[in-house]
């Protein structure tokens, strides 16, 4: 679908306003049109006998030619704006939820800022295209064409004399329309730009502070400022000599008309009332074509925002579009992988794994960095989609299965928290949004929070901040533990969750969650021992390939890649009890 028929689509959606809009835009053009011949009409007549009478029969018509043709032009911006506010929201929905579809792969490619200027200023464009710009290059069209009818009928030769205005100021149109387009689009691209800065340096607050680069990163943004201000400025030129060019042309075809029209009216050829008329009417054909410059800037700023805007509606969401049926029954739990390969891009990140979970099982995963545990969680949730007929849930592969469904039977805590500037509490919920006071407290409790939450002022209403800046790091994890636990998954899914909690804490949540991993599934991904010791199974990854797998008790006497980690890690633990 190109730019083009997606506005068509929302102008579908709004076809009975816009056309009520359309025949209120017709309504106050044809009474503007009727004035200047009301006008003409009262200055012949006056001209040959002046009546009292006569003066206010014309100016009641005028006056009531004026409020009738207010009422409409009321009209035609109460239901043609209104229905641009309408679609702006509609779109403004729309491009949020396909956001939201859009797979992860995606978002690693772009930046938050960029997509905040396209959800906010470029929509806001496209609207003002959408209302004011076609609303008033409707109006100008037919009060163009109305009025030049009306002069072919006064003056054909005069009229014809003013048409030729018409050639240059459409080549001016044209001209300054593209290079307007070109260069609102830099613009708007810059200022995504700008906004991607603002937001990192917003969400890395910490880290700018902790490197001491305030002064150097408030530089940056002065000469992007800067830079911002340049490109603005050349689209302000552009535009400043675009409006004084055609005042120009038109104020030079006044001066020709009204030449012209002198001569007419010494020679008696003409009646003053005509030549008045003819002047108004010249007046609504040229200044709807001055309208027409800012109208053309508006379509041009339009429809590069809208060309920004399909660029991501043009990103195909892939696998969540594709719902399928509902698995109906209740899920159990088991997951079987099958010769399961995966590469993100030459390199695979994991090589024939094969790996079977029984129902109420827990299985931890340990390897080094780059092994490819996480990506084994994250084509488990299809946050990532696995090659088809490689990832069976009771049996199903799950590309069968409904991303949401598949989701709704899991937990999942990621290896980066994410928590949202809300209330612990909300937060939570996060996981189950009709989840009750006494189930959120329960959950805080298995993730081992409950004590902090007591000493907070408001317990878990305290509201924590952006991504959770007031919590620690393990407060963090925790509160992330407890929204997937409120979930009451079949599958749980911890990747690495428990890395910023000391020994003590990391063995008080794995004693709740050995209640809670009864009769559910669960994978441990971890680099501590301590973490998935107590699991029924455990695998090792390297080079995403399975190279050990057994107990906690038969991998440390295989002695192999388990046991080293584990000895060295027992002997880290010592060192720090002695020190």
């Amino acid at each position: 679908m190109t730019p083009i028929r997606r506005l068509l689509h929302y102008f579908k959606l709004h076809k009975a306003s816009l056309t009520a809009g359309a025949l209120c835009v017709v309504g106050s053009a044809v009474f503007s049109l009727a004035k200047p011949l009301i006008v003409g009409n009262a200055v012949n007549a006056l001209t040959h006998s002046f009546t009292r009478a006569m003066l206010l029969r014309y100016g009641l018509l005028l006056i009531g030619a004026s409020a009738i043709e207010g009422i409409f032009l009321y009209l035609q911006r109460w239901i043609i704006i209104g229905a641009s506010r309408r679609i702006e929201y509609e779109m403004r929905n729309d491009f949020y939820a396909h956001l939201q579809r859009l797979p992860l792969s995606y978002y690693q490619d772009q930046r938050t800022g960029d997509l905040m200027s396209r959800a906010t200023n470029d929509l806001a464009s496209v609207r003002m295209l959408i209302g004011p710009a076609v609303m008033h290059s409707f109006s100008s069209l037919l009060v163009v064409t109305g009025a030049f009818i009306m002069m072919l009928r006064i003056e054909p030769r005069m009229a014809l004399i003013s048409l030729c205005a018409v050639p240059v100021v459409a080549g001016m149109v044209k001209y300054f329309g593209e290079q307007i387009h070109v260069r609102f689009k830099s613009v708007q691209d810059y200022f995504g730009d700008i906004s991607a800065r603002v937001q990192e340096n917003l969400a890395g607050v910490r880290v700018v502070r902790a490197f001491g680069q305030e002064r150097n990163e408030a530089e940056i943004f002065r000469e992007m400022n800067r830079e911002y201000v340049n490109r603005n400025r050349s689209l302000i030129r552009l535009t400043a000599t675009f409006y004084p060019g055609l005042h120009a042309m038109i104020g030079l075809m006044f001066v020709i008309v009204f030449f012209i029209g002198s001569r007419k009216m010494i020679a008696g050829t003409m009646t003053i009332g005509s030549f008045v008329a003819f002047q108004f009417y010249l007046g609504r054909m040229i200044w709807p074509l001055i309208a027409l410059g800012w109208v053309i800037n508006l379509f041009q700023r339009g429809m590069a925002s809208m060309q920004r805007l399909h660029e991501v509606w043009s990103v195909d969401p892939g696998a969540d579009t594709n719902e399928g049926e509902r698995v109906e029954g209740t899920v159990r739990g088991d997951i079987e992988i099958r010769e399961l390969t995966f590469t993100y891009t030459n390199h695979p990140v994991l090589r024939d794994v094969n790996l079977s979970i029984r129902h109420g099982e827990t299985v931890g995963v340990v390897g080094r960095t780059g092994s490819g545990k996480s990506t084994l969680l994250a084509l488990l949730t299809r946050t990532f989609e696995p090659p088809p007929n490689s990832i069976f849930i009771d049996g199903r592969p799950i590309e069968t299965i409904p991303p949401r469904q598949l989701r709704e039977w899991i937990g999942m805590v990621p290896q980066e928290t994410f928590l949202f500037s809300e209330s612990i509490a909300e937060n939570i919920r996060f996981g189950r949004a009709e989840a009750n006071a006494g189930e959120l407290r329960d959950a805080a409790t298995m993730a081992g929070l409950s004590m902090d939450v007591e000493t907070f002022s408001q317990g878990l209403e305290t509201v924590i901040g952006e991504r959770g800046i007031t919590l620690s790091g393990g407060q963090k994890q925790r509160t992330a533990i407890a929204r997937a636990l409120v979930r009451e998954p079949m599958i749980l899914l911890l990747d690495d969750s428990l890395s910023a909690v000391d020994t003590a804490t990391e063995e008080q949540i794995l004693t709740a969650l050995r209640n809670v991993r009864k009769g559910r599934t669960v994978l441990i991904v971890s680099h501590r021992v301590s973490s998935v010791k107590d699991a029924d199974h455990i695998v090792v990854l390297d080079e995403g390939k399975i190279v050990e797998r057994g107990t906690h008790d038969s991998l440390l006497a295989h002695d192999g890649y388990y046991a080293d980690l584990y000895r060295r890690q027992t002997i880290e633990a010592e060192l720090e009890e002695i020190a």
